[in-house]
Formats: C-alpha cells, sequence, structure tokens
C-alpha cells in the first residue's frame, strides 16, 4: 500500500510489525535522545531505556531485509520509508543518529551529492529542524530531509528534501464536511503538482482520524490529488479504505 504511513507507529501493539502486516509502505517513530541513547516515544513522560530505536525499528529491519533478500517486504522491491521525528536539540539528536545508523547501512538508502542509492529502507528526518545543519555537512548521507511547503521551489533537490510534509490544518479549513471548497482543492493540487514537478512527496499531518464519513471524505480528496502518504493511528481502516479503491 504505497500511500500508507503509520503515524505514531510505535503506540501500536507490536511497533514497525502491525503496520507491515497492514501492508503500510511508510512508518513512523519519534526519538529523543537521552544519556546517549535513542529513546523511542511520543512524550518525555513514556521514555523506556528498553525502547529504543535500534530495538524497535533497526534489528528487525536488519533481519526482515537479511531474510527477505534485499527487501522489507518479500517479492517486492518497495523501498520502506522510515520517518524519524527528533523530539530532542536537531543537531546533536542527529549527530548520535547518525553513528548509530552506521551498522544499518547495508539496507539504508544513500545519497553522495546528487546522486541517490535506494536501499531497502528510506531514513527521512523529521522534526527538530536544527538536524538540518549536520545534515548538510555529510558527504555521504544514509538519511534524508523531511521538507515544509516553504521548501517548495526551492534549490534544496529532491537528493536532500524528498518529501514535504505539512500540518493540513495551516492550510485548509475543510475537515470533511460539506463540499471541500473549490480555492482549497485547487490550492491541494497545486502544491502536489509543484512537489511533484521536483520529483518530491507530499504528506500531510493533523487529518482527521476519527472513523466515518468526513475522514473518508479527506481520504479521497487526498488520493484524488495524488497525495503520497496518507498519515493515520488506524491501520486496519487506512488498509480497508485504500484495498476497496
Amino acid at each position: 500500500l504505497r500511500r500508507a504511513h503509520a503515524h505514531n507507529d510505535y503506540e501500536h501493539p507490536r511497533p514497525l510489525l502491525d503496520a507491515l502486516d497492514h501492508g503500510f509502505t511508510s512508518v513512523e517513530a519519534d526519538i529523543w535522545l537521552v544519556d546517549g541513547q535513542l529513546l523511542v516515544a511520543h512524550d518525555a513522560v513514556d521514555l523506556d531505556p528498553a525502547r529504543t530505536l535500534e530495538s524497535l525499528y533497526l534489528d528487525p529491519l536488519l533481519a526482515r531485509v537479511r531474510a527477505n533478500r534485499g527487501s522489507v517486504f518479500a517479492g517486492h522491491r518497495v523501498s520502506l520509508q522510515l520517518l524519524i521525528d527528533i523530539k530532542t536539540a536537531g543537531d546533536p539528536t542527529y549527530r548520535e543518529l547518525s553513528r548509530r545508523l552506521r551498522p544499518y547501512r547495508s539496507i539504508l538508502g544513500s545519497a553522495t551529492g546528487g546522486r541517490v542509492r535506494t536501499g531497502a529502507v528510506t531514513a527521512v528526518i523529521s522534526g527538530d529542524r536544527a538536524a538540518r545543519v549536520p545534515m548538510t555537512e555529510e558527504r555521504v548521507r544514509h538519511t534524508f530531509y523531511d521538507g515544509r511547503l516553504d521548501d517548495l521551489g526551492t534549490d534544496a533537490p529532491a537528493s536532500f528534501v524528498p518529501l514535504i510534509s505539512s500540518n493540513w490544518t495551516s492550510s485548509f479549513s475543510w475537515l470533511g464536511e460539506g463540499p471541500f471548497p473549490a480555492a482549497e482543492r485547487r490550492l491541494l493540487r497545486d502544491i502536489v503538482s509543484r512537489a511533484h514537478a521536483a520529483r518530491q512527496r507530499v504528506r500531510f499531518w493533523a487529518t482527521p482520524d476519527v472513523p466515518g464519513p468526513a475522514r473518508d471524505a479527506i481520504w479521497r480528496e487526498l488520493v484524488a490529488a495524488d497525495v503520497d502518504h496518507l498519515n493515520t493511528d488506524d491501520l486496519a481502516g487506512l488498509e480497508s479504505f485504500l484495498r476497496s479503491r
């Protein structure tokens, strides 16, 4: 399911694995740098030293890719997007993340200058914007940057910023009730068109996620506009929606 993105994936009973079982090709993990460890949680109060980025995501992905002879999904060469949302200071957290990704480079996509090598897993860095500086300093990167709408039309190439993400409610008032205002539909399609022209993908967060007609209406408009990633915490709900189309 190429449009399926598991927001707050780590809050499911089986982080990563539940999303993969539902066919999701993008998962999101929030990380905190705590005492030299990269811990996964939404809020600081939920931090658990046993729930590291390695234990929940990197180690299972490495094992799965090896078992499937180079792919996360057996028989399918689609790259899984691992969206890593930095919750602590971006610069030191990214530097520690970059160091900890080294043992997993065999499964990660990379960029050298403007040349991109696709891997079984594409690590995209989101969250604290200060991560951008140390990322630009790397001659060979095994990560990519999650841009914002103000990155559209700039000199930031898709080899560095392959994804454009934005809060839905920052640009749109429509939440699925009643008709989609024509001006907002044009804006949505313009955003997607500009991003795709630059070979960048599009994702919106904060879209309605309560099951019902309003959510379905939003999802239908996102698919119709060719938005690349639909954001949800309801794995079964989005799988059912996408498979029914």
